[in-house]
């Protein structure tokens, strides 16, 4: 079998596939190897697809073998979250009480994928029902608590956990995520991944389990900002099966010159995040050095958080109503999600209108672009949580944005800025609905000077 590097960029994998250097059905094998060993220790696997993946691995080999490659993507493994439906694989959504969910068709994204020649290798693990309950614990799973790919006290973040661990473990070429509110850039950040988080309805949502109809979005997890437009672009565009998606074409490489990237007041003393600040100013002084300005900005105060919570549990409570209202929901594995789960069906009328009315008022925010194409900072203060302890125990000093992003549907890209403890530190760059373009720039060119997204966990 020949040697490469599993945490090789798509382009060196793709380069090495239709040079020869390596067949598909080699490649797929190194990753389910990985998987079946580092991404099961890290319970990031929710269902290896071992026989699909060799049978689209030997076709890729073919193609590749007569000149007919499909895209840039063509050969390479992958693996999406369990909320996305895959025919006839099961589709458990994270969740125990859906253990025996199977469906006849693909998701949009994960047909995508396929159509540009991807290998699906596996289903990975996710929080249930993605969080609709408002979880408590790491362990809010069918496959239980994952655990980073740098450090296995710790959580891998939610509720994209397998996605995140198994890019950052070598375990997939690259992984597809879903966010509602903060589900791809948490676990980018706990896992010294890079995810981008698209505009709302630049990805179809055909096919995904529904949280919040208004507010989830499907967007990728990879090893580099560079990764990300290749799988975004592959993905993105209108889709007939989702009438949300827009019809905007993603345009990643417009030239857009010097930026100016907005900076909002940060509380690194209050919560004690002495290496997150470090790491924050030399990310700025790589900014600077590439020649952006750097301007402070501000946004609205308005209780962006509580209208998103609102939302969530009410267009979550209505999507999920014959569930909750079963005896399958004392299944789940946390008790907070039952309970939570079961009072989302409460949610007053007049709380969901009031929320959508402070959406309205929330555009206001969109006045910072004015002054900025794009913001910088941290995901989080500190470096992923201990995968044992409660939440409510163990996120008192994270910080974390409560800003208006996915109220508004504006996309992000999360990336490694440093470490702390020995465990990564994520940093995004936020841009404008439709500006994928500001994020990617800003994200890539960052990388190309630093080196902290190639990263490795020393037992991958």
């Amino acid at each position: 079998m020949s040697h490469i590097d599993p945490f090789s960029s798509l382009t060196t994998l793709g380069r090495a596939l239709r040079e020869k250097k390596i067949s598909s059905m080699e490649l797929t094998q190194i990753y389910l190897q990985r998987l079946k060993t580092l991404g099961t220790e890290h319970r990031a696997v929710a269902e290896l697809t071992e026989s699909l993946a060799l049978k689209q691995a030997a076709m890729a080999d073919r193609r590749i073998a007569s000149g007919r490659t499909k895209s840039q993507l063509d050969g390479i493994p992958f693996g999406v979250k369990d909320l996305l439906a895959t025919k006839g694989i099961p589709t458990r959504w994270g969740s125990p009480g859906h253990h025996d969910q199977v469906f006849n068709y693909d998701a949009t994204a994960v047909s995508r994928l396929q159509d540009a020649g991807g290998v699906l290798v596996a289903k990975l693990s996710m929080i249930e029902l993605a969080g609709g309950g408002n979880y408590n614990v790491a362990g809010a799973s069918a496959t239980g608590a994952c655990l980073s790919a740098f450090d296995k006290n710790r959580w891998a973040g939610g509720s994209s956990s397998g996605s995140g661990a198994a890019t950052m473990l070598g375990c997939v070429g690259y992984s597809l995520g879903s966010e509602t509110s903060g589900s791809i850039i948490c676990p980018s950040a706990f896992n010294g991944a890079t995810g981008f988080r698209p505009t709302y309805g630049r990805v179809s949502r055909y096919g995904a389990m529904a949280l919040c109809w208004t507010l989830d979005k499907i967007g990728p997890i990879c090893r580099s900002a560079e990764d990300c437009g290749l799988v975004l672009n592959a993905i993105a565009g209108p889709d007939p099966k989702d009438f949300s998606t827009i019809s905007d074409k993603l345009q990643l490489h417009r030239k857009n010159g010097k930026l100016r990237i907005g900076l909002v007041k940060e509380s690194f003393k209050q919560n004690k995040a002495v290496e997150c600040e470090k790491a924050y100013q030399s990310a700025i002084s790589v900014y600077k050095k590439l020649g952006h300005e750097v301007v402070d900005v501000s946004i609205p105060r308005m209780p962006y958080g509580l209208a998103v919570e609102i939302i969530v549990n009410a267009e979550g409570a209505s999507a999920h109503e014959h569930f909750i209202r079963g005896e399958r929901l004392q299944m789940l594995a946390d008790v907070n999600q039952v309970g939570g789960l079961a009072a989302a069906l409460e949610t007053p009328a007049t709380d969901y209108l009031w929320a959508m009315r402070l959406r309205t008022e929330a555009l206001k925010a969109d006045s910072v672009w004015d002054k900025c194409d794009g913001i910088f900072t941290p995901v989080f203060y500190h470096a992923a949580v201990p995968a044992d302890l409660p939440f409510d125990k163990s996120f008192g000093d994270m910080g974390g944005s409560e800003g208006p992003e996915n109220l508004l549907g504006w996309p992000a890209l999360a990336f490694p800025i440093g470490f702390e403890a020995g465990a990564p530190l994520g940093g995004q760059i936020i841009g404008p609905a439709y500006r994928e373009d500001v994020c990617y720039q800003l994200a890539r060119e960052f990388q190309q000077e630093t080196k902290w997204h190639r990263a490795k966990p020393a037992h991958a």
